[in-house]
């Protein structure tokens, strides 16, 4: 019998569609990576979906599965740009897309390093265990490195509600991250081993890859119906009325400081509003106020206007407030405090925020980076803290975390450790003006909110300010760019929950699961090309 050749078209189409197949067959990896990536950009807020995750770790996981490090690296640079390009656009809104890019193209690439370990790990048994853990140590990379770590944009920050949040309580927010990739990595290995197995129901049922990429789907979500009962919002030393002033800004962005002292008069303003509908019995007093980060424009030490100002409003409400100022401290470097001011003695503890924020509070490599973009300059050049610090107010223990803080993990432990009963992460979101920058930053308090058992306060210059309870839900929140005052009793809470007295080891034993897969998978790569007799 003769073999005859494929009939070809004059067009030579035929031909050509072997090669259209095989591209489209390479494409698909990059457009899973790309969907997954946007589909947990999704996830997060002001869109509260947080179910939506697992499914995007799904979708990476078919992506790289198999993959060889060079494909797993581009795929999870894929991944990273999908997700992050557009999670971090609030970072342009003032300064425009080229700082923006660039720290989203940063970030992508230390994600990268997650798809080549993902990949490299894909093809051991049980690999949903080992993914997670090298994504886990990629998150905690990028909490550190570079200058100081950009933890924005974890996995647990999107999942301030939902099924895996009481985890947090657990093991903080690596738990709640690990907990939420290993459920959609175990639904893709579901996914490639059951179009790999064939048969009957009874050889599907008891087919031990089908049952462990199973149990790495299910265990998550049941782990964290386990742990719900351990959230509460029940007081362990009665409760706390607390104000929280929103005095608003004169305008948005860099330069909403920009005329002098009217920050401080619009909280001076609505605070003064407050201490008139204490004094009609319209309201009950408050214990203490709070006030948010840079809610005085001018340093009240050097200022006698605004120390005036600030004592005025302290007597009129009677009770202590927490006021956010730029201030010199007394080595003569710019410090970004908080002072506790009591109605009857003025100024007294003070908290400076101790993680600062690149490329905005300092600037590294100034001379450098003033090569790309003249806007370097408007960064400050701002010193930090050095300890926590928790400021008593009228028999409440108020713990600091100021703003961009929120995002680390050993600030906000550090404030509970050192015997906070209730947290205030009093914030300026004006430089960003309506982006959604301020409602990410808002999900991350609710989780710091379930981690450590604690009332969350958190007091805003122009918007949303919010009381969160202990469970992460919100109890009470403003508008955007609107002046406004919230009045809650809020719960005081004593005792630590695990995820507080573990620290940073579930974060470590985390990382250490990544890195015992990536030695494996090294082992059996090394012994897969030693000759055999």
């Amino acid at each position: 019998m003769t073999a005859t050749a494929p009939p070809v078209a004059p067009s030579g189409e035929p031909a050509a569609q072997p090669a259209r197949r095989s591209y489209l067959r390479r494409l698909a990896p990059v457009a899973l990576a790309a969907a997954a990536g946007l589909l947990l950009y999704v996830s997060v807020p002001p869109r509260e979906l947080p179910w939506l995750a697992p499914f995007s770790f799904a979708l990476l996981g078919l992506a790289v599965h198999g993959r060889r490090l060079r494909a797993g690296f581009g795929l999870g640079l894929v991944f990273g740009l999908a997700y992050l390009v557009p999670l971090l656009s609030w970072t342009g809104v003032d300064v425009g897309p080229l700082p923006w890019l660039a720290l989203a193209v940063a970030e992508a690439l230390v994600l990268s390093l997650a798809g080549l370990g993902i990949a490299y790990v894909s093809r051991l048994p049980l690999w949903p265990l080992w993914a997670s853990g090298v994504w886990i140590a990629d998150e905690a990379l990028r909490a550190r490195f570079p200058f100081g770590g950009f933890p924005w944009g974890k996995v647990a920050f999107g999942q301030p509600s939902g099924v895996f949040l009481p985890l947090a309580s657990l093991g903080g927010t690596p738990l709640l991250g690990f907990a939420v990739v290993l459920c959609g990595f175990g639904l893709a290995a579901l996914a490639l081993r059951l179009k790999d197995v064939r048969g009957t129901d009874v050889r599907v049922l008891r087919d031990g890859g089908i049952l462990a990429a199973a149990a790495c789907t299910v265990a998550p979500v049941l782990a964290g119906l386990a742990a719900t009962p351990l959230v509460s919002n029940a007081a362990q030393d009665g409760t706390a009325r607390v104000a929280l002033i929103q005095g608003n800004v004169p305008r948005m962005g860099l330069d909403f400081n920009a005329q002098r002292r009217a920050v401080l008069d619009y909280h001076v303003r609505e605070t003064m509003k407050l201490a008139a509908k204490i004094k009609s019995g319209e309201v009950k007093r408050p214990e203490l106020v709070l006030w948010p980060e840079n809610s005085s424009d001018i340093d009240p030490y050097v200022n006698q206007d605004a120390y005036d100002e600030i004592q005025k409003a302290a007597e009129a409400v009677g009770a202590p407030i927490s006021v956010g100022a730029v201030v010199t401290a007394k080595d003569g470097s710019p410090r970004n405090r908080l002072i506790l001011w009591d109605p009857k003695t003025g100024p007294g503890a003070t908290y400076d925020k101790r993680h600062l924020q690149p490329f905005g509070e300092y600037m590294p490599y100034r001379s450098f980076f003033r090569i790309f973009s003249k806007d370097v300059d408007r960064a400050g050049s701002f010193v930090p803290g050095k300890k926590a610090v928790v400021f008593d107010m009228n028999g409440t223990k108020v713990g600091n975390v100021t703003c961009y803080e929120a995002a680390f993990d050993d600030v906000v432990r550090d404030q509970v450790r050192e015997g906070a009963q209730i947290l205030s992460v009093p914030s300026n979101n004006a430089t960003f003006e309506r982006s959604q920058m301020t409602y990410q930053q808002l999900a991350m308090d609710r989780v710091r909110a379930v981690e450590h058992g604690r009332a969350v306060m958190v007091p805003v210059t122009s918007g949303v300010s919010a009381v969160i309870r202990p469970d992460g839900s919100v109890a009470q929140r403003t508008g955007m760019f609107e002046a406004d005052t919230l009045l809650a009793d809020v719960p005081r809470r004593t005792s630590l929950t695990l995820a507080t007295r573990a620290g940073v080891w579930p974060e470590v034993f985390l990382t250490v699961i990544g890195a015992g897969g990536l030695a494996w998978a090294f082992a059996r790569s090394r012994a897969a090309r030693r000759p055999r007799d």
